[in-house]
């Protein structure tokens, strides 16, 4: 990102941040008690709470707490059956996690391009590697090239707009793929009337300092299937068989979530329809200064989605605009603006390169093309001017 002030000091005054965390309700308080009452570990009331509260919110029967994102995503792995080999399906265009995580579980990714039009997983592509570049037999389904078992399938929903999940929940039920939303970005966001989360059979979130809403770190896996959320909750807490003698029959993980950051994920989540509100209101106002200017293309919204806008992100064509995305980044830093490209296609990435990836010429368009504007919860109109202003005078 270009950051105009070194890691670790105060920001300079005027400097627009792209995208910072909302500290405005009942966080305070909530932390103060945990403190009070010395509830401060991995147990503790306002754990259950965040578990109950974050499940409701999405529609899901059951959800269970972990430390971040990642460990979400390789725990939903690991109960869904993935087995050390066996690949999954997963968005080039991705922050890197997902992708982590599934090496973690021993498999290997499948990368999957971008539509062009939503920027999201493409449902045609991940069709055309299935039944074309696939074999089933067995009732299994094979990845000619590779040998391996395909086994599962991670769309994630980038920047807050859905993937086009019918297609790929058909393509998966064709062929008994388990399907584990990244539902991170899209918290809050819906995709037919069907809130991200609960569409495919798991579903992970992050709540990063930077996410819609925040407990520090912190994640959740949730899912309809009971026995999957007792696995989770089994796996997160050191698989411990007898909690008394302490035996342990599987290899379990230390990813339970804290009371003091859970109290903070309650209170957040108590202010996340204001947050949201927020956010679109904020693309809105982009979005109507943008949307003559030659050579930018605005955030996508699909006629079927109801996008949260998490983080409001424009194509900059460089011969229509006058410059490419990376001279508007440092123009915009220089004027104490903050912003980022998107991330690298993890099919790019050399700590991947050993992966099967379908061709993906739109994740490489967009890695070149992107940039992302600031849009904090708590951003002023007077912030977003100045932001508007500059891109208008570059």
């Amino acid at each position: 990102m270009n950051t105009p002030f070194e890691p670790g000091t105060p920001p300079q005054e005027g400097f627009v941040p792209l995208c910072v965390p909302e500290i405005r309700g009942n966080e305070w308080k909530y932390i103060k008690e945990c403190l009070d009452t010395t509830w401060v570990s991995s147990v503790g009331a306002y754990v259950d709470r965040f578990e109950a509260g974050l499940a409701d919110f999405v529609g899901a029967p059951y959800a269970v707490a972990v430390v971040n994102g990642t460990s979400a995503l390789h725990i939903s792995l690991l109960v869904s059956g993935v087995q050390p080999e066996d690949e999954v399906l997963v968005s080039s265009m991705t922050f890197i996690a997902p992708v982590n995580a599934i090496r973690y579980a021993g498999a290997w990714p499948v990368f999957i391009d971008s539509q062009p039009d939503t920027w999201q997983m493409d449902p045609q592509q991940v069709s055309d590697f299935l039944d074309h570049k696939c074999e089933y037999r067995d009732g299994e389904l094979w990845n000619r090239h590779t040998g391996r078992r395909v086994k599962a399938i991670i769309p994630v929903h980038i920047l807050g707009h859905p993937v086009d999940m019918d297609p790929i929940l058909a393509a998966a039920r064709k062929y008994d793929l388990v399907v584990i939303e990244d539902a991170t970005e899209s918290l809050g966001a819906r995709y037919k009337g069907q809130m991200t989360g609960c569409i495919g059979d798991l579903a992970c979130f992050s709540f990063n300092g930077n996410k819609l809403i925040t407990t520090g770190g912190g994640g959740m896996i949730v899912t309809a299937r009971k026995e999957w959320a007792e696995k989770a909750r089994y796996l997160t807490t050191q698989a411990k068989d007898d909690r008394v003698e302490f035996i342990h029959n599987e290899i379990g993980y230390n990813y339970r979530l804290t009371n003091v950051q859970a109290a903070m994920g309650v209170a957040q989540l108590e202010q996340i329809e204001d947050y949201i509100a927020a956010k679109r209101r904020i693309a809105d106002v982009y979005d109507a200064a943008f949307r003559d200017v030659p050579g930018l293309t605005l955030m996508p919204d699909a006629s079927w989605a109801s996008s949260v806008k998490w983080m409001y992100t424009i194509l900059v064509d460089e011969d229509a605009y006058g410059m490419d995305s990376r001279a508007l980044l440092k123009k915009l830093g220089e004027a104490r603006i903050q912003t980022r490209p998107l991330w690298q296609p993890a099919h790019l990435s050399l700590a991947h390169a050993d992966a099967f990836a379908m061709p993906c010429p739109v994740a490489e368009r967009l890695k070149r093309e992107a940039i992302s504007l600031p849009c904090s919860v708590g951003l002023t109109d007077e912030q977003q001017q100045r932001v508007i202003q500059a891109i208008y005078n570059l």
